[in-house]
């Protein structure tokens, strides 16, 4: 049997995950929780195999992070992230981390336990790329790194010298990509824009 712990802090999802490793031979359900922020000190007592992961858990603690540790620690663990945020730049830093597999909740075709199957066979499976979203005009794919990099920062409020300051740019550079993305997308202006991304998950501070 593969030890599986879940961690997932909606109730819908982690439901359903349960369910599935539970009807499954294969597969054993060592536990379910809410917060990535007990992930690692349950691999440290228990003989976990396989972690399903999501992202933005219970108590603002961020799965990422979170699976980087146990990587780091128990290598031999294998981590799928499961998540249904668009953020730009979780496939990649989710590869950094040595995560094995991704799976997008709502996108993906692959069923979870076909995924898990694959994983635990030593594949590692990842989406070609994000889902495509739209912004105005403009779709996610238009944007480049740097000003989906600039656009995360415009989302927490701060000012152009904060922004710059933190990404190590000129102050002049930051002003330039957002220009750059209002005319992309054709808003009237950058709160209207900082908004649009936040709400439609393409840039997520804090995880």
């Amino acid at each position: 049997m593969i030890n599986v712990m879940v961690v997932e802090d909606q109730a819908m999802p982690r439901q359903l995950f349960e369910l599935l490793i539970r009807q499954s031979p294969k597969y054993n359900l060592l536990f379910s929780i809410e917060t990535a922020a007990m992930a690692e000190v349950y691999c440290m007592k228990n003989p976990v195999d396989l972690i399903l992961m999501d992202i933005c858990t219970a108590m603002g603690e961020s799965g990422l992070e979170a699976a980087e540790r146990i990587k780091r620690q128990f290598p031999h663990i294998k981590i799928i992230i499961v998540t249904s945020m668009p953020e730009f730049s979780y496939i990649e830093r989710a590869k950094a981390a040595g995560v094995e597999s991704f799976w997008y909740k709502e996108i993906s075709k692959e069923p979870i336990l076909d995924l898990m199957d694959r994983t635990m066979a030593g594949e590692s499976i990842y989406p070609d790329r994000t889902p495509e979203l739209k912004l105005g005009r403009a779709s996610s794919y238009d944007f480049t790194a740097r000003e989906l990099i600039v656009l995360r920062e415009l989302t927490s409020g701060d000012s152009d010298t904060e922004i710059a300051q933190r990404l190590n740019m000129s102050v002049w550079t930051v002003r330039s990509h957002i220009r750059h993305m209002l005319g992309k997308t054709g808003f009237e202006s950058r709160t209207r824009l900082a908004v649009a991304a936040r709400e439609s998950g393409l840039v997520i501070l804090g995880y």
